[in-house]
C-alpha cells in the first residue's frame, strides 16, 4: 500500500486528532437508496421495492472505496406503517465496514388532502468495523498502533422523518445516533484517536412537469454532516458540511437522466466532484442505471474518475402488476 493510501485510510476513516471525514457510504443514485440515510423512507413507495448498487470510486487509486448496498422496503396491511431492510458495505484499503439496519417508518396523512404524508422512522442497526492492520507496512515494526487488528460489532439506533406529497419531499435522517471508540488509547489520559461519528442527511427536492407526465423535472439537494453534535476535549470535530445539488429530467414515466454537483460548504475540499447519472425502469418492474463522477479534487492527479451501477425492482403489491415510476 502506498503512503497516499495509508494517509487516506486514516484520515478519511478513523479521523486521527484535527478533523474527520464522512464515514458513510456514499452513493451518486442515493434517489433509490434514501433507506440507508432515512429511517422513514420506508414503505413510502407504497409497494415493496428492491435495490442493489455497487460503487467503485477513484479508478487507480490503490485502496479506494468500494462500497455495496441493497434495500428492501415496504408498507404492511395496515398502510400506516413501512417497514425495510438495509445492508451497506464499505471497503477501503485495509479497512472498512459492514452495516445491517432495519427500518419501522409510520406515515399519517397530514392535512385534508390526502397527498400529503409524514412518516416518521426509527431503525436499529448493527456494524462490523474492521482492519486488517497486516496488509499495512510500517516504518516501525513495533509500533504498538499497528499490532493488533481492528474488529468491533457496535450496536446502534437512528432515526429520521419525511414529509413527502406528490410534487415534493424534505426529509430528515440520522441512521445512527450513537458514538462509539473505534479504538482508545491504552493510557486513559490520552485522548480517543478513533471513533465513528454521528452522521445527519438533509434532503428535498421537487417535481416539475413540463409537459404532462411525458417530461418532468426534478432538482434535488442532499445535505451531509459528519461529527453533528460531537465534542471531544482538545479535539476539532466535524468534516465539511457537504451538499450534492442535482437536477434530473423523468422521460415517459420510465427513463431518468440526471446530472449532480458534489462540494463541501465549508473548508478547504470543495469541489468533489461533478456527476452524471442515468435509470431506466422497465415495463416488467426492473430498473437498472449508471452514475458517473467526474473527480474535481486533487486527487484526480493520482486516479481516475468514480463509478455506480444499480440493479432494483418494483412490485405492486395491490393490483399485482408494476405500478409507474414515482417521482421520489
Amino acid at each position: 500500500m502506498t503512503k497516499f493510501s495509508l494517509l487516506f485510510f486514516f484520515w478519511g476513516i478513523f479521523g486521527f486528532t484535527h478533523a474527520i471525514a464522512q464515514q458513510d457510504p456514499m452513493l451518486t443514485n442515493y434517489h433509490f437508496n434514501a433507506l440507508v440515510f432515512n429511517p422513514a423512507y420506508a414503505g413510502s413507495n407504497e409497494h415493496l421495492t428492491l435495490n442493489l448498487s455497487h460503487r467503485q470510486q477513484w479508478l487507480g487509486f490503490d485502496g479506494a472505496p468500494v462500497t455495496q448496498t441493497l434495500t428492501a422496503h415496504s408498507p404492511l396491511k395496515n398502510e400506516r406503517v413501512g417497514v425495510g431492510l438495509s445492508l451497506a458495505n464499505d471497503q477501503i484499503g485495509p479497512g472498512g465496514s459492514t452495516d445491517l439496519a432495519a427500518s419501522y417508518a409510520y406515515r399519517m396523512q397530514v392535512g385534508a388532502s390526502k397527498k400529503l404524508k409524514l412518516s416518521l422512522g426509527l431503525q436499529a442497526s448493527v456494524a462490523n468495523w474492521r482492519g486488517d492492520f497486516a496488509e499495512i507496512t510500517v516504518e516501525q515494526s513495533d509500533d504498538p498502533s499497528f499490532s493488533q487488528n481492528l474488529s468491533r460489532w457496535l450496536p446502534n439506533f437512528g432515526a429520521g422523518a419525511y414529509l413527502y406529497g406528490e410534487k415534493f419531499y424534505l426529509g430528515l435522517g440520522l441512521p445512527r445516533l450513537l458514538e462509539h471508540d473505534l479504538r482508545q488509547a491504552k493510557d486513559d489520559s490520552e485522548a480517543v484517536f478513533a471513533k465513528n461519528y454521528r452522521h445527519f442527511y438533509l434532503s428535498a427536492g421537487a417535481a416539475f412537469p413540463l409537459s404532462g407526465d411525458q417530461l418532468v423535472f426534478r432538482p434535488s439537494l442532499l445535505l451531509q454532516n459528519a461529527g453533528f453534535l460531537s465534542k471531544i476535549e482538545g479535539q476539532k470535530i466535524g468534516a465539511p458540511m457537504s451538499a450534492n445539488v442535482g437536477a434530473s429530467m423523468l422521460f415517459r414515466q420510465l427513463f431518468w437522466v440526471g446530472t449532480s454537483y458534489r462540494t463541501a460548504l465549508s473548508g478547504q475540499s470543495s469541489h468533489d466532484a461533478a456527476n452524471l447519472w442515468f435509470a431506466w425502469s422497465l415495463r416488467n418492474g426492473m430498473r437498472f442505471g449508471a452514475a458517473y463522477d467526474i473527480t474535481l479534487s486533487k486527487i484526480r492527479t493520482a486516479s481516475s474518475n468514480s463509478f455506480e451501477i444499480m440493479l432494483g425492482y418494483e412490485f405492486d403489491v395491490k393490483v399485482k402488476q408494476v405500478a409507474s415510476p414515482r417521482y421520489f
